[in-house]
Order: C-alpha cells, then sequence, then structure tokens
C-alpha cells in the first residue's frame, strides 16, 4: 500500500533544517529579483526620456523642413496668387516640395496652401505608396476651415504648428487618406510681413514613430496616447484610436498607476510586473509626458517603453540556482533520506499553489499532478475539473457584460450611439459650453421615403441601407462629432465647435450630398435622401430634450418644403 499524505507529512517535520535553508535561499533569490527590476525601471526611463528627446529632434527636423519651404520667396509670390508668379515659376517651386516629399519617405503630403479662395490648395503632393503623385487643377481642395490652416495663419511668421494626432479623414488624399497622421504648418509670410498662406506637411505616425524608436533594443514595445490618455501607438494596433472608431481606450484604464500624469502631479511614472502582477501583467514599463504642439496650447503626449520582465529576470536565474544548489547540498548532508520524501511532497504541493495563484492572478490553467494516484492526485483532479468550470463560467460572464455594456449605449443594427448615449453626450456637450459662451448644434436627420424602401425591397434591404447611411454620417462628420441612431431612419449629429452656426448649413450640404451618392445592395442600385432640422444651443433651447424636439420641428418643415433639404428652426416656425 502506497503511504498516504500523512505519512508523508509526518518526515517532512523531521527535515526543518531543510524548510529554514530553503526560506534563506528564496530570501536572497527574492531580494535579488527585486535589485535587477529596480535597475531595470531606470535603465527603461532613461530610455523612455531618450526617446521623448528623439521625438523632438524629430519633430524639430520637419518643422525646419516647413519652415524652409516657406520662406523661400516663390512661396509667398505663388501662395498671395501674384501674376508674377507665373507657370514656370510655380513647377520650379513644385520641384522643389518633390524634392523634400523624394528625401523623407515619412512625408505622405506637402502643400502649400493660399489663404484666399477659402484656402484653395496651390501645390500638392501626395504620397501614393512608393510613388508621388502632383494634384493639379480642378483636383485642389479648399482647405480653409480645417485648424492646421487657419490655426497656422493666426501665428507669427516662423512659428510651426503642430496638430493633434489624428486619423487622416480628408479625401483624396491618397495613401495618406484613413492613415494615423501628424501635421506640421508654418505661416507663409510675404517681404511686408503679410501672412499670405501656409506650408504643411503630414507625417504618416507609423513611419515617424519607426524612425524614432529604430535605436531601441529588441523586445521593447511603444506606447504613445494624447493628452487625454487615448492609445495612438500600443502593441496591439485594435487598442489604437478608439475615439475615432466610437469608443475610448484610455491608458488610465490599463495602467491606473498612469493617472497622475494626466493630473500633472508627476511627470514619469513606473509600475512593473513583480511589484503589481495584477496591473502590469509580466512587464516593466516606464511612462514620460512631454509637450507637444504650441507651448501656449498647454498639450502634451505621453510616451511609454514596456519591457518583458522575463527578460529582466533572466540574469538573476544563475544566481538563483546557485542558491538553490547550496540549499540541497546542505540538506542532502544532513538527511538524505528526508530530503527524498519531501521532494516528493512538496512538490506536487508547490505545483497545486502556483497553478491556484495563476488561476486567481491570470486566469492561467497551469499544469497539475493529475497522474498521481494518492491523495495529492485526487485533490488535484477535482481542483483541475473546479477551475475550468469556473474559468468557463467566467468568460461567459465576462462576455456576457461586455454584450450588454455595449447594446445598452448602441444601436445594435449600425453601432452608432443610441438615443439615451447621444442625450449623454449632449448634456455634457451642454453643461462644457453653457459658461464660455459657445454654441452647439443639433441636426435631425430623417430619410425620406425610406418605407418605401421597407415595403417594396424587405426589411434586409433596409436594414442595409441604415448601416450604409450610418457610415457614410460618420465619413462626412469630424472626429469629434457625434452621430447616433434615435430609431427607424431617424438619425441625429451634435456639432461642438466656436462659430458653429456659421458652418451648419455647410455641414448639413455636405450630409446630403454624401447621403445621396448611390447604394448598391442586393444586386439592386438606390438612392436616398434625407431632410434635416437644424436647432442651435442656447439660441433655439437650453437643454437636451428643447434642441431635439425644435430640431425634429425643423426637420419637418424641411419635408415640407420639398425634402431633400434642410431648415433650421427659427424658419420652421
Amino acid at each position: 500500500m502506497r503511504p498516504g499524505l500523512t505519512v508523508k507529512l509526518s518526515i517532512l517535520l523531521a527535515c526543518i533544517g531543510i524548510l529554514a535553508s530553503g526560506v534563506t535561499g528564496y530570501y536572497a533569490y527574492s531580494t535579488n529579483q527585486s535589485l535587477l527590476v529596480n535597475e531595470a525601471e531606470r535603465n527603461l526611463l532613461t530610455s523612455t526620456e531618450l526617446l521623448s528627446q528623439r521625438l523632438s529632434t524629430v519633430l524639430n527636423d520637419i518643422a525646419a523642413d516647413a519652415l524652409t519651404l516657406a520662406d523661400m520667396p516663390s512661396s509667398a509670390k505663388v501662395a498671395s496668387l501674384d501674376d508674377p508668379a507665373s507657370d514656370e515659376a510655380r513647377d520650379h517651386l513644385a520641384q522643389v516640395f518633390g524634392t523634400v516629399m523624394r528625401l523623407h519617405p515619412q512625408y505622405a503630403q506637402v502643400r502649400l496652401i493660399s489663404r484666399q479662395q477659402f484656402g484653395l490648395e496651390q501645390i500638392r503632393f501626395d504620397r501614393d505608396g512608393d510613388r508621388l503623385v502632383r494634384v493639379t487643377g480642378s483636383l485642389l481642395q479648399e482647405k480653409g476651415h480645417f485648424p492646421y490652416v487657419f490655426e497656422t495663419l493666426a501665428l507669427a511668421p516662423g512659428r510651426v504648428y503642430v496638430s493633434p494626432i489624428t486619423v487622416n479623414h480628408e479625401q483624396g488624399a491618397h495613401s495618406a487618406e484613413g492613415a494615423p497622421t501628424l501635421r506640421l504648418a508654418t505661416p507663409v509670410v510675404t517681404p511686408a510681413g503679410a501672412v499670405v498662406g501656409v506650408v504643411v506637411i503630414n507625417v504618416r505616425l507609423k513611419s515617424l514613430l519607426d524612425s524614432v524608436q529604430s535605436a531601441l533594443p529588441a523586445g521593447h514595445q511603444l506606447y504613445l496616447t494624447n493628452e487625454w490618455g487615448d492609445f495612438l501607438a500600443h502593441p496591439n494596433p485594435a487598442m489604437t484610436f478608439g475615439f475615432d472608431k466610437g469608443r475610448r481606450l484610455l491608458v488610465q484604464d490599463s495602467y491606473e498607476q498612469t493617472r497622475p500624469l494626466f493630473d500633472k502631479a508627476q511627470s514619469s511614472v513606473l509600475v512593473n510586473g513583480l511589484d503589481d502582477p495584477q496591473r502590469a501583467k509580466g512587464q516593466i514599463l516606464a511612462f514620460v509626458r512631454k509637450p507637444f504642439g504650441l507651448p501656449e496650447n498647454h498639450q502634451f503626449v505621453v510616451l511609454g517603453l514596456a519591457r518583458p520582465l522575463e527578460d529582466v529576470l533572466r540574469g538573476g536565474k544563475s544566481l538563483g540556482e546557485s542558491t538553490i544548489q547550496m540549499v540541497l547540498a546542505f540538506s542532502v548532508l544532513s538527511i538524505v533520506l528526508a530530503v527524498v520524501f519531501s521532494r516528493a511532497l512538496t512538490r506536487p504541493l508547490q505545483m497545486l499553489t502556483h497553478a491556484a495563484t495563476s488561476f486567481q492572478t491570470r486566469h492561467a490553467l497551469e499544469a497539475l499532478p493529475v497522474a498521481r494516484t494518492d491523495e495529492i492526485g485526487v485533490l488535484a483532479r477535482c481542483f483541475d475539473q473546479m477551475r475550468k468550470e469556473l474559468k468557463s463560467h467566467m468568460e461567459k460572464m465576462s462576455q456576457n457584460q461586455q454584450e450588454l455594456r455595449h447594446l445598452a449605449h448602441h444601436d445594435s443594427l449600425t453601432g452608432l450611439p443610441n438615443r439615451m448615449q447621444f442625450f449623454h453626450q449632449i448634456e455634457r456637450a451642454i453643461d462644457a459650453v453653457a459658461e464660455s459662451g459657445q454654441q452647439l448644434a443639433v441636426l435631425f436627420i430623417d430619410l425620406d421615403h425610406f418605407k418605401q424602401i421597407n415595403d417594396q425591397m424587405g426589411h434586409a434591404v433596409g436594414d442595409q441601407v441604415l448601416i450604409v447611411v450610418a457610415q457614410r454620417l460618420r465619413s462626412a462628420l469630424r472626429g469629434e462629432d457625434v452621430v447616433a441612431r434615435l430609431g427607424g431612419d431617424e438619425f441625429i449629429v451634435l456639432i461642438k465647435g466656436p462659430a458653429i452656426a456659421a458652418d451648419v448649413p455647410a455641414i448639413a450640404a455636405k450630409i446630403l450630398s454624401t447621403l445621396n451618392e448611390d447604394i448598391m445592395t442586393h444586386g439592386r442600385r438606390l438612392q436616398v435622401c434625407a431632410s434635416i432640422g437644424i436647432s442651435l444651443f442656447p439660441d433655439d433651447g437650453g437643454t437636451a430634450e428643447e434642441l431635439v424636439l425644435r430640431a425634429d420641428s425643423a426637420m419637418y418643415k424641411a419635408k415640407v418644403s420639398g425634402r431633400y433639404t434642410f431648415a433650421r428652426y427659427q424658419a420652421a416656425e
């Protein structure tokens, strides 16, 4: 009969000396691990600060290119639309712009934009894969309504505007369209001191970060966030630019210790998986806050580097192994038989303990001694079955909770925010602008003759039309605008910004134009039109309910006026 756990435990009690040696060795090994981690933290923080300086250097180089192009005498002539700026001079200047693009593969666009004609592009080069495209004639676009134009025009000569890092949704931008982009711009000034245009350089974020982190050792991972904590760069690309996809993925949620960076209570933060395994999960991380853009805007980004904890502790494994060998050697000399029985007992117990800890902290299913035939084997098999069932239930609960949280605030068909989420957003926006004197605009959008599509072609076609409409509304609006589905064929848009009343007609016209494009679905070509009602805060109401009701009223006025148009609330009365 095999000895049971009681017999093995009695033998273990005779090995108190072995246990004392083991505790001493473990303490030495743990102390060594802490020292290695602390040293790695200091080195990683230094690397992160050097990376921050490297980013500043790269941005300064790009700014220098922009200033060089803006200071060329022909730039001012072309931007001011002077008659002496002949086609030959314009072509010569375009050659210079093209040369800059060829010398800097990370540049996605280089443009000269005039202050006149609503910010019309005068010279523009796009990168389309491996080739350069010079855009001319009617393909040149008006850009005066973009911040990188009108904010740069307000700068003093010699200063450089640095835009927030966003996904480029400008149409017709070749490779730059839909790509994370950073824009640097500087005013173009005549000899008399008049600002007549801007030079804009679009930089692909991926190329910029590749050049910045080219000198990093292998195994390091880069994090980059904006001043609100949204991930702009992350080892998992699905975590980046969540705000552009209708969700917020913040570094503060992943790493709670980074909150002081955004409160400006600290300039750097260190996190390691040895002291805080639940937060770091096998990593050492260093985060640094870095000023970004114009000083008066007080903007910043947060740079972070991560290194696997396993790589850091690899150097201490030899010491740990030596410590264990010494402990075992003294133990063998004291009582060989006790060591044999103690190892036979402690090894499976350690496996159970490690498995329980791993399941508690990481929900990982570690190997267990399920093949044993004694009491430990029975316990291991019971525990293994229990943790598998618990893990399965926890995964199902987590999945259900995520789905419920999403469905509570989003429309299940289009993925847009629903009525409750929209009213929450508009109430927050009203609170934010109530004291500043700024305006908000609410656009109530109702599709014309949508019921005929449902009745004649079926709900499947109607659902597909609503999905396409939702996608087009997103593409027609800016990243910070909010679009939601109220139900049926009714959509609603919240637009924020200074002097928004003057911009709303153009935005509404753009939405109508975008929605009016043909839709191909189920082998049929459909044309969808819409009527739009507009209300403004605070002119047309001081609460979310008032603004929505009055925008709805204005929408009905637009329908009465002949559909496929828009109307302000005052006009509706």
